[in-house]
């Protein structure tokens, strides 16, 4: 065998691959044996067609038959001869069939760059950090506490606490705008979920009355031609419920199926500081590879980039379709691109500096990755440990995500990094 490897544009390659005419000829040869045992032509016998109508009437076929076997069983090792490695499929360009002495074939594929990673000390880093303080544990009580609340309707007037249901249309300048009304709305008076001076405007109004309230958007409104304007709202208050008082007990607990308050309450931090310190980890992992992927700026191949770009799209489709929403054709591929094109460097990168640093995950900390993983399952949490455990493809994913973390705690350690205190709202609720 004899290779011969050339450089095209960019990332792409070709390499031709020259054997001996007899390794094509003796394929050639068995497939048209095979066809001749089994071939039917008029005026012929079964198994007795001359070798001379076989290669008239079959020939081309078991020369193209006769080419994909020799380049299936040659290419690998011709790829090993040439030490390169196709970042994709190759494909097939040229094969030359018609030499006495050579049988010839080329192929042309991209190869992944050549990744040198800037120094990690040039980077400027954003990272966060916050807690769950004794006010979060409480607010997320507070919050169990009313979804748990029941409401009795009233004939008396609205007072802070009550439950209203109302039908409103805001103004601005007297003309209705987008988003600005709403039919059998529910509002709790004194929770503030409202812009400015809505809930205080309907305080003191009972069921059936029609009041106009004036309440301002915040300057930082996320509308932009809402921000700082002041609107008129008509709001026709349907019904007054007046709560029905909820006791922080094991009774409480209960409804949220625990056995009694201080385990759901036990629970319930557990959770919330799984919950922040996940979100942190993804916040600083991103931040870390922005600065990383701004740092360092290269081709990558274009037909890995497409194939990423495929899988965002199918699924983007897959997740519409499970929402009931049918949108097959209705996200073309282009509009993955630039992030297909960002997730195929940054995998680049991040190989890159696991294989330099030797960062490998160990199985205590794929383990753990697994358990946190699986608190959103519940009851069903040990059955889906077992399912990735079962699989060394699907546990691979898992190691995937750890190796992802490690190398961004180390381009952490190694960078220059600005931590920000936060608190537990900014980052689990950050539009409010």
């Amino acid at each position: 065998m004899k290779t011969s490897l050339s450089t095209l544009e960019g990332l792409k390659r070709s390499l031709t691959v020259e054997l001996p005419i007899d390794t094509f000829n003796q394929k050639t040869d068995k497939i048209l044996q095979s066809l001749a045992k089994k071939a039917r032509i008029d005026g012929f016998r079964k198994g007795k067609i001359p070798a001379t109508i076989l290669r008239q009437r079959f020939g081309a076929g078991a020369k193209a038959d006769a080419t994909n076997e020799v380049v299936t069983e040659t290419l690998e090792e011709a790829l090993a001869d040439a030490d390169v490695s196709p970042a994709a499929q190759p494909s097939l360009t040229n094969v030359d069939t018609e030499s006495r002495d050579n049988f010839s074939y080329t192929i042309e594929f991209e190869v992944y760059p050549e990744v040198s990673v800037a120094p990690l000390s040039n980077l400027n880093i954003d990272q966060i950090n916050a807690t769950v303080s004794d006010e979060d544990e409480e607010r997320a009580l507070q919050d169990l506490q009313d979804r748990a609340t029941e409401y009795k309707t009233v004939k008396r007037k609205s007072k802070n606490g009550d439950r209203l249901i109302i039908d409103f249309e805001g103004l601005l300048d007297g003309e209705s705008f987008e988003g600005g009304a709403a039919e059998g709305f529910e509002i709790v008076l004194g929770r503030g979920a409202m812009i400015e001076g809505f809930e205080q405007g309907l305080i003191d109004v009972a069921a059936g009355k029609t009041v106009e309230v004036k309440a301002t958007f915040p300057e930082d409104y996320h509308v932009e031609n809402l921000a700082g304007r002041e609107a008129l709202f008509k709001v026709k208050v349907k019904e007054v419920g007046s709560p029905k008082e909820m006791k922080l007990d094991d009774e409480f607990a209960k409804k949220y199926g625990e056995k009694d308050f201080e385990t759901m309450k036990s629970r319930m931090s557990k959770q919330m500081q799984l919950e922040l310190s996940s979100r942190i980890v993804q916040q600083n992992k991103d931040a870390a590879f922005t600065a990383l992927l701004t740092a360092n700026d290269f081709e990558v191949p274009k037909g890995s980039v497409s194939t990423e770009a495929m899988k965002l799209q199918q699924d983007m489709e897959a997740r519409m379709e499970q929402q009931g929403m049918p949108s097959k054709g209705n996200f073309p591929e282009a509009m993955f691109q630039e992030e297909a094109s960002r997730r195929v460097k940054l995998g680049l990168l991040i190989n890159k500096i696991a294989n330099d640093s030797e960062i490998k995950p160990e199985k205590g900390q794929v383990d753990a990755k697994l358990k946190e993983m699986s608190m959103q399952y519940g009851e069903s949490a040990q059955q889906m440990i077992d399912w990735y455990n079962s699989d060394p493809s699907r546990l691979a994913g898992v190691e995937s995500i750890v190796v992802e973390e490690l190398v961004a705690k180390h381009v952490a350690l190694e960078a220059k990094v600005n931590v920000t205190e936060k608190t537990f709202q900014e980052i689990m609720n950050p539009q409010n």
